[in-house]
């Protein structure tokens, strides 16, 4: 007889969202490693070298994909070229939108204001509902019934999962909130953290984002060809593997409902390209825990508190491989994690006020 897995609710305005309110994990007080007030001040500098060097590589190497991918247009040689351009559009799409959402990645406002709102658009994420959004998700990280950016549910749905390899179940969704916000309305999750203050900001930017789509497909109408929506739109799409890779290793498979992000956030050494891509965005515990050091002092931070966590991952390929065994035993039994163990140096893991569940966890 197959044993049926009952999925909590992970909306924001279900009964969930009052536990954790009961529970006292919703805006609640977090571990942060001790770190010397001067050492913090120093790594939590921000500079607009870096970031104005980085975007410099990031859109000379779009125009580079995106030239031999126009000219190889019609040959089985535009298969590559595209997939290419696809992923340098998507990928760092989705760090430059984390990072200048945290307005950490440039020194200067406006060039963090710039960057964010290309990166936004060119990942399908309406601006100003992503900001509140995340800042949700780093007040109240992994907590059923308040983070609005939980990848998937436990047990896993592996439906969704797949369909985000080409973004085909977050990125309908995005246009249909475009849509919505053009007509001046928010869903009721979104009610939830975005201040009446910002509403008419959330319209606007979804006029103007629906106009960019709509003069794209009067293009495509126009040439007879689907060319100019391979260049905008659609690398959202077929460009988003390594989103998808990169984002399931961030806290899938590891603690909901603690107030320690050594717990619920993955931290994981990557080669020097993936780095570029991700923005450093692979030191995840040492951005939750400090979210206002700027990416590229994350290396130094992570250094700064080894002696209070657990080791790091010791390469993509081997969270993958952790996450992936980790969602199959969620299928059978979702109170199932993963708990690597603290050095002798590290303070004791907090995992949170008035603790009255089990969990079967992997040392």
């Amino acid at each position: 007889m197959a044993i049926v897995v009952q999925r909590r609710d992970y909306s924001l305005k279900g009964v969930e969202s009052k536990r954790a309110d009961e529970k006292g994990l919703a805006s609640a007080e977090w571990h942060q490693t001790p770190i010397p007030r001067a050492k913090m001040k120093e790594l939590m500098k921000r500079k607009d070298g870096p970031a104005i060097r980085d975007t410099l590589i990031w859109f000379g190497g779009l125009i580079i994909l995106g030239f031999l991918a126009y000219q190889s247009w019609g040959t089985w040689w535009a298969v590559p070229a595209f997939f290419l351009y696809g992923l340098l559009y998507a990928t760092p799409g989705d760090s430059r939108w984390h990072e200048c959402g945290h307005g950490t990645a440039f020194k200067t406002p406006w060039m963090n204001d710039v960057v964010y709102h290309i990166a936004s658009f060119f990942v399908l994420r309406s601006a100003t509902p992503w900001r509140w959004s995340h800042a949700r998700h780093h007040t109240d990280t992994i907590i059923v019934g308040r983070d609005p950016e939980i990848i998937t549910a436990r047990p896993p749905v592996w439906k969704i999962l797949y369909m985000q390899i080409f973004h085909l179940y977050g990125g309908p969704l995005a246009i249909k909130s475009f849509i919505l916000h053009t007509f001046g309305k928010l869903d009721e999750q979104e009610k939830e953290y975005i201040p009446a203050s910002e509403h008419h900001k959330v319209y606007r930017e979804a006029r103007v984002y629906m106009l960019i789509i709509l003069a794209v497909i009067a293009a495509c109408i126009y040439m007879g060809s689907i060319l100019p929506a391979m260049f905008i739109i659609l690398p959202s799409f077929y460009g988003g593997l390594l989103v998808l890779t990169f984002g399931i290793t961030q806290h899938l498979g590891l603690y909901e409902d603690v107030l320690d992000h050594r717990l619920n956030t993955r931290t994981i050494y990557m080669n020097r390209v993936f780095r570029f891509l991700y923005w450093n965005m692979n030191y995840h515990t040492e951005h939750h825990m400090f979210p206002m050091v700027p990416f590229h002092a994350l290396p130094k931070l992570h250094e700064v508190m080894k002696s209070d966590c657990p080791e790091a991952r010791p390469s993509l390929w081997a969270a993958l491989k952790e996450v992936i065994g980790a969602l199959r035993k969620q299928k059978d039994d979702p109170s199932y994690v993963v708990v690597k163990p603290l050095p002798d140096t590290a303070l004791p893991y907090r995992y949170g006020p008035n603790m009255d569940f089990q969990t079967r966890s992997e040392a």
